[in-house]
This record gives C-alpha cells, sequence and structure tokens, in this order.
C-alpha cells in the first residue's frame, strides 16, 4: 500500500472520529442542559471523558477496518481450496471452538517480513486474526498453531475493550490536567491589557500540545503495564488452548529470529491491536514503556505456570 494511500486512510478515518464526538458531544450538551464548551471545571471534565473515551472506543469499533487498510491484510474465504489458507483457516476456528467461541473471527494475511501476528476487533463476535508472511514463512507448524492460540486468546480475553478503556481513561485525565494547567500559565503570561488575538491562541494551542503530550506519555506507563499483563495471560491462554509446548516453542523461535534487544517503536503500533510483538531485554525507565515483556520472562512465565489463561 503506497504511503499516499495510508495518509488518506488515517486522514479519512480522523474526520470521521472527530465528527462523530462533536455529534456525542451535542447530544450530551442537550441531554444534560449544560454547555461543555463554556467553561467551568465540571463541564470541562465531562468535556474530557467523552472526547477521551469516544475517541478510543470509536477507534475500536473502526479497528479491523483500520488494520484491514493500513496493514493491507487480506481476508481469507472460508470456502478457500488453497492448502496454506485452507490450514490457517481450520486451526483458527478449531482454536476459537475450543475457546468457546460461537462466532469464527475473520482470518487474514498481510504481507510483510518480520514474524508477526495481531487480533483485533471490538467484540467476539466481530474480531480479526491476521499472521504475516514473514511468520508463515519462519515459523514451523506447531509454533504458528501456538501464535494463533495466543492471538485467540487475546479475542476470548476481551484484550482490545480492556485496554480501550484504560487508555480512554488516561486521555480523559491527560485532556484535563493538560487544559487546566494550559490556563494557568496563559494567565500567568496574559497582562490586563493585553488583547487576545491569533497569536495568543497560538500560543495557547501550542503549551496545550505540549502538556497533553507530557501527560500522556506518563500515562503510557499505565497502559504499557497493563499491556504487559495481557500478554502474559494471553501467553497462558495460547498453552491452554494449544499446548505449552507449541507456546513456548513459538516464542523461544522468535528469541532465534529477535536476537538483540529492542523496543517497539510506538509508529510499529496499530491502536486496538493484540500483537504478537517481539521485546528483547529492557532495564531501567525504558522498561516502563514497553508494551510486551521480555521474551524471557514470558517463557519463564509460562513454564512456571505463573499466570493464569482467564482474565
Amino acid at each position: 500500500m503506497t504511503f499516499l494511500k495510508r495518509f488518506g486512510y488515517f486522514i479519512i478515518t480522523g474526520i470521521l472520529v472527530a465528527l462523530t464526538i462533536q455529534f456525542i458531544v451535542a447530544l450530551v450538551s442537550g441531554f444534560l442542559g449544560v454547555d461543555l464548551t463554556s467553561g467551568g471545571y465540571t463541564g470541562l471534565f465531562i468535556l474530557c471523558l467523552i472526547w477521551g473515551f469516544a475517541g478510543s472506543f470509536i477507534s475500536l469499533q473502526m479497528s479491523r477496518w483500520t488494520a484491514k487498510r493500513f496493514h493491507g491484510v487480506r481476508v481469507i474465504d472460508p470456502q478457500t481450496n488453497n492448502p496454506t489458507e485452507r490450514l490457517l483457516i481450520d486451526r483458527v476456528y478449531r482454536i476459537a471452538r475450543s475457546a468457546g467461541m460461537e462466532v469464527m473471527p475473520e482470518v487474514g494475511i498481510y504481507n510483510a517480513p518480520d514474524v508477526n501476528a495481531f487480533a483485533t476487533g471490538p467484540s467476539k463476535k466481530r474480531s480479526l486474526v491476521a499472521v504475516s508472511t514473514g511468520l508463515l514463512n519462519t515459523m514451523t507448524d506447531d509454533e504458528v498453531e501456538g501464535v494463533l492460540a495466543h492471538e485467540v486468546a487475546h479475542i476470548v480475553n476481551g484484550d482490545m475493550v480492556t485496554l480501550t478503556l484504560i487508555q480512554g481513561i488516561v486521555n480523559a485525565f491527560a485532556m484535563f490536567f493538560a487544559q487546566i494547567i494550559t490556563m494557568f500559565i496563559m494567565n500567568a503570561l496574559r497582562r490586563d491589557n493585553d488583547r487576545r488575538g491569533f497569536g495568543d491562541f497560538m500560543l495557547r494551542q501550542m503549551i496545550y500540545s505540549m502538556v497533553v503530550m507530557a501527560f500522556t506519555l506518563l500515562g503510557s506507563i499505565v497502559v504499557n503495564y497493563f499491556s504487559r499483563q495481557r500478554e502474559f495471560r494471553a501467553d497462558a491462554g495460547g498453552a491452554r488452548y494449544s499446548s505449552s509446548e507449541k507456546m513456548t516453542a513459538a516464542l523461544a523461535r522468535l528469541q532465534r529470529v529477535y536476537g538483540q534487544p529492542q523496543l517497539h517503536k510506538k509508529d510499529e503500533e496499530a491502536d486496538n491491536l493484540a500483537a504478537f510483538k517481539i521485546s528483547g531485554k529492557s532495564n531501567g525507565i525504558a522498561r516502563l514503556f514497553m508494551t510486551h515483556p521480555p521474551l524471557e520472562e514470558r517463557i519463564a512465565a509460562l513454564r512456571n505456570r505463573t499466570y493464569s489463561a482467564s482474565t
């Protein structure tokens, strides 16, 4: 997929999310009889809650569509006769049934050299499991089954919804405190006889953007902590729905493929995707921002049965 096409999808998605949130704000304002944009901490906090949660949940509702467009995922026809695709479909369906899923997830493949897979979707009945061609070309059949079981566990555990709730709370508080701090700073900088013009507006937006980014960065520590815990549980789920040996073999394969310590870049992540990402050793502050635990810790947790498969 070309850069311009990806950028176009990003712009369209952003516009749709913004318009939807504006509509929600108007409805809530009318229902409560409060002008949420007129000032006051109560109105401001409600407004931030709406923006924080609405943005996250709208993104979650659109996550399958977004993943397909951004990653170029080709959804496999359940009736396919292609041997590789047929095997992939059958495995996902078998694992999903063993996990108690009544509606089978969509299954897709996307072209990428990295060994990776992800699950996304707003609910168990509207989910997607996708794997990269790099994973299919690198892993054995048993290792692939462990990965697929891991992704199904994410869906069954409702990890995308859980992380969306947490992200919504973080977004809301980040925006709320950023607005308050920005108001204090602007009031301190502004003189009584200063006129409010375009320069004043631009300064305020610049300060607000910097403050909200700082709070969002701090909030990501909380989000990433829960993300790492969900990964441990998804590994336990993968062991339960396939086998401990297959799940451990998949993680061990990743250790061999990604031998050098690494920390995933944020732009490699897609919102609301529970991905089978690889994290190397990381110490100190950097560890706080890891979305996935180090592979050696995940393997040790599997062998020691530290985590249960359920939420």
